[in-house]
């Protein structure tokens, strides 16, 4: 039997989904994530955070399956809209470790699924307790629905290959990086600033136009950055090949709940983008770990041959996931459709802008 409040919640959410299929435009027509008119030949992309099948999440797409199995599309259905919306979409899934039968196991492969339906494109994998069995069976599930990787390696070719995504007229390298990697074999890239920079190069010469690094870093729970993350960002963002940048874009990961935005050396560093599908475990709501952005960034492509395609629009959107529903929720939209959310709202805008993104450009998305 469901309770009360997951009857509220799921009406909530019943009228969410009903309003993002009449808003809803793939990325063939004229949506969201195309370019104004004018605006060249850009592209728009989104990114996510941590999608785990956490044992909660699992019992609901289990419930959602209804026939048996696991269905994660309706746990996704409020952030469709967005992702589907832009021209390439990524998140972040850490191999998922366990015994064969263990829900979060068993939900692997439904969940992968769930993603490609949803629109995304790429999943980060870097994680520091990642094993090879967990690296095996995650890749192979991404592989088998269509959802491409980076971050994690079943062998050493691998491993040298260059993840690249096509998002309008531009190629795009997706690298992923974990910060802390003791212990680890080396099936997982470690976060270090000259080896990171080393990697971006390497897919500029394979042929991509945009470099997108998502790092796995930070502290969670914490929703400021700590000394390791600024100063990697520094680094990171510093570094540069012929006058232009390694790196055009840094998702962070891993630190569960939002952290700030910031335009750190020219290039925008998402330090925590905090997890879409969270644990809903005791005491999650009270830390805020079912909170969380969309980061949605616009590229313009080069004004002059050689130069880096630019950011001609940063947005965050965000978003919460509903622990009683089992639904991740598009806040403005929700407010919009009389949730009491309006708190849940300025708590994410006031983390996002707490280091001057509002200044350099960002803006909350609708």
């Amino acid at each position: 039997m469901i309770g009360r409040r997951h009857q509220v919640a799921l009406a909530l959410t019943a009228v969410l989904a009903a309003v993002a299929a009449c808003q809803h435009q793939d990325r063939a027509g004229s949506g969201a994530g195309q370019p104004a008119p004018g605006a060249g030949k850009g592209f728009t992309l989104v990114a996510a955070g941590g999608v785990q099948p956490y044992a909660s999440a699992a019992d609901r797409a289990g419930f959602d399956a209804s026939g048996g199995g696991h269905d994660f599309r309706p746990m996704l259905a409020g952030a469709r809209p967005a992702v589907s919306g832009a021209d390439l979409a990524l998140c972040h899934l850490e191999p998922v470790q366990g015994a064969d039968g263990d829900p979060a196991v068993t939900a692997l492969p439904p969940l992968a699924q769930g993603l490609a339906a949803t629109g995304y494109d790429s999943c980060s994998t870097a994680s520091p307790q990642a094993d090879g069995a967990a690296i095996t069976r995650t890749l192979n599930a991404l592989d088998q629905a269509g959802v491409r990787h980076a971050g994690t390696s079943r062998t050493d070719t691998e491993a040298r290959t260059v993840t690249l995504l096509r998002a309008g007229t531009a190629k795009v390298a997706h690298l992923s990086y974990a910060y802390d990697t003791t212990g680890q074999s080396g099936a997982v890239d470690p976060a270090d600033a000259g080896r990171i920079a080393a990697a971006a190069r390497a897919a500029r010469k394979a042929g991509a136009d945009v470099v997108v690094l998502s790092v796995n870093w930070g502290s969670a729970g914490q929703d400021t950055p700590d000394a390791g993350q600024i100063t990697l960002a520094k680094q990171l963002t510093a570094a540069k090949s012929g006058g232009r940048p390694d790196i055009d874009l840094v998702l962070g990961d891993h630190t569960q709940v939002p952290q700030p935005y910031e335009k750190v050396n020219g290039t925008w560093v998402v330090f925590g983008l905090g997890d879409q599908i969270a644990d809903g475990g005791a005491g999650a709501g009270e830390w805020r770990g079912n909170e969380s952005t969309l980061a949605r960034f616009t590229f313009a492509p080069p004004v002059k041959p050689g130069a880096r395609w630019e950011v001609r629009r940063a947005e965050f959107l965000p978003q919460v996931y509903d622990l009683d529903a089992g639904r991740a929720i598009d806040v403005n939209r929700a407010v919009t459709a009389g949730a009491d959310l309006a708190a849940t709202r300025d708590r994410v805008r006031n983390t996002v802008l707490s280091r001057g993104a509002a200044k350099a450009g960002l803006t909350m998305g609708q």
